[in-house]
């Protein structure tokens, strides 16, 4: 019928509006309350304060007569070192890439010190080590029968770079007793009348 009214559906079905309330209040109380753009704001970590950044420097030696096979094998026992005792491991090291290895390290640890006049060697670290491919030269053997072997010379690019690591970083935790020891010294001793129960009395054998 056209005089009646359609039951309200949904969620304003069972609200009664709002009498005496003009709309400006309405929006004002939205506002008081905060948008999305707000509770971000309020959420907001507080940014930190700037700290001085770590000296890093690199050195890098081009055109080396080595084969990148072998010089890797020498660079992987430095890489993460101490510059000081990655020195000392190239230095005992019998391999021929010892030698230009370090001079490299050495050069690293010299930019280093160029670079920052407040750095201090004994923090510097061997941060990134790599032995890269680099031309290689096709020479020729002779062979049996007239025939010729050819065979390639190879070469490689070493580059090492030197950080300063700050003190007490990653350093291993000490102090702490191992799981058998901190039970032992946990466990109460025995009263003087009793006798060790752990210890089998003089005399008597034990049963197997």
């Amino acid at each position: 019928m056209a005089g009646k009214k359609k039951p309200q559906r949904g969620k304003r079905a069972g609200r009664k509006p709002e009498a005496g309330k003009p709309a400006a209040a309405k929006e004002k109380g939205r506002r008081a309350k905060g948008g999305p753009a707000a509770r971000l704001l309020r959420r907001r970590a507080p940014e930190p304060l700037p700290t001085a950044p770590a000296v890093e420097a690199r050195a890098v030696a081009r055109y080396l007569r080595l084969s990148p096979q072998k010089a890797r094998l020498v660079i992987d026992l430095i890489r993460g070192l101490d510059a000081g005792a990655a020195l000392s491991r190239l230095q005992f090291t019998r391999k021929r890439a010892a030698a230009p290895i370090a001079k490299v390290l050495r050069s690293a640890i010299a930019n280093a010190e160029q670079k920052s006049e407040t750095v201090d060697v004994d923090h510097l670290y061997v941060k990134r080590a790599v032995v890269n491919d680099g031309p290689r030269m096709k020479r020729v053997r002779p062979a049996p029968y007239g025939r010729a072997y050819v065979y390639q010379r190879r070469m490689s690019h070493i580059e090492i770079a030197v950080a300063e690591r700050k003190p007490g970083a990653g350093a291993p935790e000490s102090g702490k007793p191992e799981a058998g020891k901190r039970a032992a010294a946990q466990a109460p001793p025995a009263a003087p009348g009793q006798p060790d129960t752990d210890k089998p009395e003089a005399g008597k054998e034990t049963s197997r």
